[in-house]
């Protein structure tokens, strides 16, 4: 409390007014003091916390992982052929997707990073135009680029909800959704997903680019 609060509280409580008065005031400062106390309040959920939710309801569709920390960590918690980890090409994750839902039938999900996304921002008009049914574009917002020592991103900022719905996707966030009946549905999805920054420890690829794209390859074209 500073010395201005205990000033006051010690002359309101021992001021001449009537007592009831005093006790108003005083729980009022309580409560400011209370107030001034409080810690701001904090996301739990880190990003490997919300792969593990997205991959609960993934099954045999396509997943393309953005660049680094997110790739690393999704192949810890479960490693697929149908995912591809996309390496040394920041911000495209959406494009590759949107090629890909393109040309398959298969369902597809982008796990996309907020600063990939600010970094292909035009993506968002190019893909809502194509507007392929079978597309789920998943943003996990952490407002921090993770892979380079998680410095902040101004998508800490702004509602990409918002902006998705400015050009025309059915966007959501993602507590507010079953997203199976998301991924499921035949129209192009958009998905924010708030969670706080920081990187779990995550294993290297063991795969090289030629090894990941092969096997992807394969499950796109069964």
């Amino acid at each position: 409390m500073n010395n201005k609060i205990l000033r006051n509280k010690y002359h309101l409580e021992n001021s001449d007014k009537g007592n009831q008065d005093n006790v108003l005031i005083k729980e009022s400062l309580e409560n400011k003091e209370l107030e001034e106390s409080k810690e701001p309040e904090q996301l739990e959920l880190k990003r490997k916390d919300a792969l593990e939710n997205i991959i609960k309801n993934i099954d045999d569709e396509l997943v393309i992982a953005n660049i680094g920390f997110p790739s690393r960590e999704l192949y810890d918690i479960q490693d697929r052929d149908e995912t591809f980890y996309m390496i040394g090409s920041m911000g495209l994750v959406s494009s590759i997707g949107l090629g890909l839902a393109l040309r398959t039938d298969k369902k597809v999900v982008i796990i996309d990073g907020d600063g990939a996304f600010l970094m292909n921002l035009g993506s968002i008009v190019t893909t809502i135009k194509q507007n392929p049914k079978n597309l789920t574009w998943i943003v996990i917002n952490n407002g921090a680029y993770g892979s380079t020592g998680n410095q902040e991103t101004y998508a800490k900022d702004m509602d990409l909800i918002e902006i998705a719905r400015s050009v025309g996707f059915n966007a959501y966030d993602f507590n507010d959704i079953n997203l199976k009946e998301i991924i499921n549905k035949e129209e192009c999805s958009f998905i924010s997903y708030s969670v706080a920054p920081g990187n779990a420890k995550a294993s290297i690829i063991p795969y090289s680019p030629i090894e990941i794209r092969d096997r992807f390859m394969k499950k796109v074209l069964e």
